[in-house]
């Protein structure tokens, strides 16, 4: 007789389901430059314990983008995973809101007058 899977065995063989068990956080990217990883900053309120003061906490952490699509900006939604590397333990799931890339700004043309003429001359 063939073993079927049961209702909890089969959820527990979808993807959807493997990751419902795994810490998951939302952040925004803040740094792109590493290859096949970015820096994710997720940021948190909390009451501060003493004072009962409202403060945000802010923690980086470090995800394997496989395929590089996430940019500077983005919010974007990781997983825990198995250790990558020393720091990388977090593994890119999705985009969920792009940011607007803006190009590069040229820089401004310096004034082409003479810096001791422009000031004022002293009286005697």
């Amino acid at each position: 007789m063939p073993a079927t899977q049961t209702g909890a065995d089969a959820q527990a063989a979808t993807p959807a389901a493997v990751s419902a068990y795994k810490n998951e956080k939302i952040g925004q990217v803040v740094s792109t430059k590493m290859a096949k990883t970015i820096v994710v900053e997720v940021t948190r309120r909390v009451q501060h314990k003493l004072y009962k003061r409202i403060i945000t906490k802010h923690n980086k952490f470090y995800a394997h983008d496989d395929v590089e699509s996430a940019k500077v900006g983005d919010t974007v939604r990781i997983i825990e995973s198995r250790p990558l590397s020393r720091l990388k333990r977090w593994t890119l799931v999705e985009v969920l809101r792009r940011a607007v890339q803006v190009g590069e700004i040229e820089p401004a043309e310096k004034p082409t007058g003479n810096r001791l003429s422009l000031k004022k001359k002293k009286k005697k």
